[in-house]
């Protein structure tokens, strides 16, 4: 029986370890925290990401969880229309799906040969050429065939196998919550699209069913705010009171959004990125080798919305290319097929970092005048090229 060591009990490493323990494998599943626990937010899936999800078999749990986003269009702060709600095609539509939810899914494919150990904070890695792979927390040695690195953006495996690849800051933080419904019942039809300021966005959607008004509900109001700057050091009550002042006077239903927000929904995150990516998503080692999944591999700003999708392209693409490989082929067919992928969107998703953070009052104006244009030409790009994924043939 093969085996492997899955670092990281996020959305990538959880799908991959239930992924391969259905083909056969026997994972060990390593996370630093105690218990995993997603974060109370929303994900929004592209097609792309919807589409590796099925492939790994969870497709039907996944329509059960997710709602469908129509095009919202994009507006000024003033509520000028830049960009006007288009009709897009079916198979275009991002959904957005509860984090929690989605973990539960993810929990609940893991089945009966993902060994699952919490509280193991992983130190150093082992991807020798005579050596089995292995990676370490001071304590114990945990072997495998392969070991997957789904350690996040400050992944520890990374830095010591791909030490040219750096965390930067993205120059932004971004700020997430989700109001339950009832909380907000009169906002149901308000929500949709984006606002973009001067270094400043705000996004909102409907999240599952509409009209919920029990506590224990997970439908509601999703919305994201970034701001140029640094993540707030404050509480959450103070930080919730300044998203209040800096969106005031911006165009329904901002204000009612905020207003309807509790400081515990709140979940704030610097947004971080790789620069450069790793010249290898692959390291043969032994008898197989270590893969760099999700974020150790790929970290990017969420202006496209792009990388859980990418994590689970990842995870399908290693359990398909797993059944049809050796390892070590599998581990280098694996580069071969993820890094030109992940390169692609993380230049379309800096070329839209660069339009969200203009700021300055020509710079605005220029941008205003030519986001018509742009946007829907960048976001037709983005969306062709999160759409055209397939995953490898078996």
């Amino acid at each position: 029986m093969r085996t492997a060591v899955v670092v990281g009990g996020g959305l990538g490493g959880l799908a991959v370890s239930g992924a391969l323990a259905r083909s056969g494998w026997q994972v060990t599943l390593l996370e630093r925290a105690d218990r995993i626990r997603p974060e109370p937010a929303a994900v929004v899936l592209w097609p792309n990401g919807v589409r590796a999800l099925r492939t790994l078999g969870l497709g039907a749990g996944l329509d059960a969880i997710a709602t469908v986003l129509s095009d919202g269009g994009v507006r000024r702060p003033d509520g000028h229309w830049l960009v006007q709600p288009r009709p897009t095609p079916a198979e275009r539509l991002p959904v957005v799906v509860h984090r929690e939810d989605l973990h539960d899914a993810l929990i609940a494919g893991l089945g009966e040969r993902v060994e699952l150990r919490t509280g193991v904070a992983v130190r150093t890695v082992r991807a020798a050429a005579g050596e089995r792979p292995a990676v370490g927390d001071g304590r114990h040695t945990y072997e495998a065939d392969l070991v997957i690195a789904a350690d996040g953006t400050d992944s520890v495996i990374r830095r010591q196998l791909a030490p040219g690849s750096g965390v930067v800051s993205s120059g932004c933080a971004a700020w997430r919550a989700v109001i339950p419904w009832y909380r907000a019942p009169s906002l149901a039809d308000a929500v949709g699209g984006e606002i973009l300021g001067a270094g400043y966005r705000f996004v909102s959607a409907s999240l599952g069913e509409r009209g919920s008004s029990g506590a224990s509900s997970r439908g509601g109001i999703y919305w994201m705010a970034t701001a140029a700057g640094a993540a707030r050091p404050e509480p959450p009550e103070t930080q919730l009171a300044l998203l209040r002042r800096w969106y005031a006077g911006w165009p329904a239903p901002v204000d009612e959004l905020l207003a309807a927000t509790d400081p515990a929904d709140l979940v704030q995150r610097e947004i971080r990125e790789l620069r450069p990516l790793p010249r290898a998503f692959g390291f043969p080692a032994g008898p197989g080798g270590v893969v760099l999944l999700g974020d150790a591999a790929h970290a990017m700003p969420p202006h496209l919305g792009q990388g859980a999708c990418l994590a689970f392209e990842d995870a399908a693409t290693l359990a398909a290319l797993l059944r049809e490989s050796t390892l070590p082929d599998a581990v280098m067919a694996y580069d071969r097929a993820r890094r030109p992928r992940a390169a692609a969107v993380v230049r379309q998703t800096r070329r839209m970092s660069a339009v969200l953070r203009t700021r300055g009052r020509l710079a605005l104006r220029a941008r205003d005048a030519a986001l018509g244009t742009i946007t829907p030409r960048l976001l037709g790009t983005a969306a062709t090229i999160a759409a055209q994924w397939r995953p490898p043939p078996t």
